[in-house]
């Protein structure tokens, strides 16, 4: 199945529910599921087909459809995919029959480690999945997590690294404080393009 106009659009608005909590003193932001995200779809774009999503669960990933991206799974649903966490070694068997694979924040292990979190042979295999047709939303974020990816990154000429992005310009702020590793994307600062994907289906 080739990605379709509903499926990233869809998966763009995930962006959206996951939001940042402080504590009292406003410090150590951390993030959280948003648990008051409205869900619903008023018009599912898939009422009588519903594409597979695999979730992978199965490479001590920081997001889940339980943990922090409960609100991107519920929403995936409410459109009319059939969600299924992931919780086996990707192979040919373990991958088939689904249309979409999301992997968010996979790691060696719980500890930080910028070893890979995928095996040689997972990476062929999903490689070739995506080659018959699959779909794959592969996220990354800060290290280590890039390190973690860049074996499964490469096998699609994607190049990730360790690091961090500050931009002291188009951070959030609270009371005035930037927080420069926090870039906000709005059509106002010119980080949010027009596009079909950020136009959403109307």
């Amino acid at each position: 199945m080739k990605p379709s106009l509903p499926v990233v659009t869809g998966m763009l608005l995930a962006a959206l529910v996951v939001s940042n909590s402080s504590t009292a003193r406003g410090q150590n932001l951390k993030q959280i599921a948003d648990p008051d995200f409205d869900a619903k779809v008023a018009h599912p774009a898939f009422t009588k087909t519903h594409p597979r999503l695999l979730f992978d669960e199965a490479h001590h990933n920081r997001h889940t459809t339980k943990g922090r991206f409960k609100p991107f799974a519920d929403l995936m649903a409410n459109d009319g995919y059939e969600v299924t966490p992931n919780k086996k070694t990707f192979t040919k068997d373990s991958l088939r029959g689904f249309d979409v694979l999301v992997i968010a924040n996979a790691a060696a292990q719980k500890e930080p480690s910028t070893k890979p979190a995928f095996t040689e042979a997972e990476c062929d295999a999903v490689r070739a999945w995506v080659r018959g047709g699959g779909a794959l939303l592969l996220i990354a974020d800060h290290a280590p997590h890039g390190s973690a990816a860049k074996n499964l990154a490469n096998r699609f000429g994607v190049d990730m690294r360790d690091g961090y992005t500050k931009d002291p310009e188009h951070c959030f702020r609270r009371n005035n404080v930037p927080f420069d590793w926090q870039l906000v994307f709005t059509r106002d600062n010119k980080l949010l393009i027009d596009h079909a994907i950020t136009a959403s289906r109307r």
